[in-house]
Protein backbone atom coordinates (compact mmCIF):
# COMPACT_ATOMS: atom_id res chain seq x y z
CA UNK A 1 0.00 0.00 0.00
CA UNK A 2 1.35 3.39 -0.95
CA UNK A 3 1.67 6.06 1.68
CA UNK A 4 -0.82 8.87 1.36
CA UNK A 5 1.47 11.87 1.61
CA UNK A 6 1.65 15.31 0.07
CA UNK A 7 5.36 16.02 -0.15
CA UNK A 8 7.31 19.07 -1.28
CA UNK A 9 7.95 17.50 -4.71
CA UNK A 10 4.20 17.35 -5.31
CA UNK A 11 3.65 21.05 -4.63
CA UNK A 12 3.79 23.49 -7.53
CA UNK A 13 6.21 26.28 -6.57
CA UNK A 14 7.94 27.37 -9.78
CA UNK A 15 6.84 30.87 -10.79
CA UNK A 16 7.73 30.19 -14.42
CA UNK A 17 5.61 27.05 -14.47
CA UNK A 18 2.71 28.75 -12.66
CA UNK A 19 2.70 31.62 -15.17
CA UNK A 20 2.72 29.27 -18.15
CA UNK A 21 0.01 27.15 -16.50
CA UNK A 22 -2.39 30.09 -16.23
CA UNK A 23 -1.55 31.39 -19.73
CA UNK A 24 -1.47 28.13 -21.71
CA UNK A 25 -3.39 25.65 -19.56
CA UNK A 26 -6.87 24.22 -20.01
CA UNK A 27 -9.51 24.67 -17.35
CA UNK A 28 -12.84 23.35 -16.16
CA UNK A 29 -15.20 24.06 -13.29
CA UNK A 30 -16.68 21.59 -10.83
CA UNK A 31 -18.24 23.60 -8.04
CA UNK A 32 -16.63 24.65 -5.67
CA UNK A 33 -13.37 24.17 -7.61
CA UNK A 34 -11.92 25.72 -10.74
CA UNK A 35 -9.15 23.54 -12.11
CA UNK A 36 -6.42 24.66 -14.51
CA UNK A 37 -4.10 21.96 -15.81
CA UNK A 38 -1.31 21.58 -18.33
CA UNK A 39 0.95 18.81 -19.55
CA UNK A 40 4.61 19.22 -18.61
CA UNK A 41 6.88 17.37 -21.02
CA UNK A 42 10.06 17.69 -18.94
CA UNK A 43 8.80 15.99 -15.78
CA UNK A 44 6.96 12.79 -14.95
CA UNK A 45 5.38 14.02 -11.75
CA UNK A 46 2.08 15.60 -10.83
CA UNK A 47 2.48 19.00 -9.16
CA UNK A 48 -0.47 20.75 -7.54
CA UNK A 49 -1.18 24.32 -6.45
CA UNK A 50 -4.12 24.94 -4.09
CA UNK A 51 -5.49 28.44 -3.60
CA UNK A 52 -8.36 30.30 -1.96
CA UNK A 53 -9.26 33.87 -2.91
CA UNK A 54 -8.39 36.59 -0.43
CA UNK A 55 -11.16 38.72 -1.92
CA UNK A 56 -13.88 36.19 -1.02
CA UNK A 57 -12.47 35.12 2.34
CA UNK A 58 -10.97 38.12 4.11
CA UNK A 59 -9.98 36.24 7.26
CA UNK A 60 -6.86 34.10 7.00
CA UNK A 61 -8.44 31.61 9.40
CA UNK A 62 -11.13 30.76 6.86
CA UNK A 63 -8.70 30.63 3.91
CA UNK A 64 -6.41 28.31 5.83
CA UNK A 65 -9.31 26.08 6.86
CA UNK A 66 -10.43 25.70 3.26
CA UNK A 67 -6.89 25.04 2.05
CA UNK A 68 -6.43 22.36 4.73
CA UNK A 69 -9.67 20.69 3.68
CA UNK A 70 -8.69 20.84 -0.01
CA UNK A 71 -5.22 19.48 0.69
CA UNK A 72 -6.55 16.62 2.79
CA UNK A 73 -9.23 15.62 0.27
CA UNK A 74 -6.61 15.66 -2.52
CA UNK A 75 -4.07 13.73 -0.45
CA UNK A 76 -6.49 10.94 0.43
CA UNK A 77 -7.77 10.37 -3.12
CA UNK A 78 -4.86 11.04 -5.48
CA UNK A 79 -3.45 7.51 -5.23
CA UNK A 80 -6.59 5.76 -6.39
CA UNK A 81 -8.01 8.27 -8.85
CA UNK A 82 -5.21 10.31 -10.47
CA UNK A 83 -1.93 8.42 -10.22
CA UNK A 84 -3.06 5.22 -12.01
CA UNK A 85 -3.68 7.34 -15.12
CA UNK A 86 -0.16 8.75 -14.95
CA UNK A 87 1.61 5.37 -14.71
CA UNK A 88 3.93 4.89 -17.68
CA UNK A 89 3.26 8.31 -19.22
CA UNK A 90 6.18 10.27 -20.62
CA UNK A 91 4.85 13.59 -19.31
CA UNK A 92 3.75 15.10 -16.04
CA UNK A 93 0.92 17.38 -15.03
CA UNK A 94 0.84 20.83 -13.48
CA UNK A 95 -2.49 21.47 -11.77
CA UNK A 96 -3.94 24.54 -10.05
CA UNK A 97 -7.06 23.97 -7.96
CA UNK A 98 -8.82 27.18 -6.99
CA UNK A 99 -11.67 27.39 -4.52
CA UNK A 100 -14.42 29.51 -6.08
CA UNK A 101 -17.26 28.88 -3.61
CA UNK A 102 -18.65 31.82 -1.68
CA UNK A 103 -19.15 30.08 1.66
CA UNK A 104 -17.41 27.54 3.88
CA UNK A 105 -18.46 24.02 2.93
CA UNK A 106 -18.32 20.70 4.77
CA UNK A 107 -15.31 18.47 4.35
CA UNK A 108 -17.48 15.58 3.11
CA UNK A 109 -18.92 17.71 0.28
CA UNK A 110 -15.47 19.03 -0.64
CA UNK A 111 -14.07 15.46 -0.63
CA UNK A 112 -16.82 14.23 -2.96
CA UNK A 113 -16.28 17.10 -5.37
CA UNK A 114 -12.49 16.57 -5.27
CA UNK A 115 -13.17 12.97 -6.30
CA UNK A 116 -15.08 14.30 -9.32
CA UNK A 117 -12.21 16.66 -10.15
CA UNK A 118 -9.64 13.86 -9.99
CA UNK A 119 -11.82 11.59 -12.15
CA UNK A 120 -12.10 14.31 -14.79
CA UNK A 121 -8.32 14.86 -14.67
CA UNK A 122 -7.86 11.09 -14.98
CA UNK A 123 -9.95 11.13 -18.17
CA UNK A 124 -8.22 14.22 -19.56
CA UNK A 125 -4.71 12.91 -18.88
Amino acid sequence: MKRKTFSKEERLCSKRLIDSLFHKGSSFLIYPYRVVFMRVEDAQTVQVLLSVSKRRFRHAVHRNLLKRRMRESYRLQKGERLYPAMEGKSYGLAIAIQYVGKELLDFSFMRDRMADVLEKLHNEA
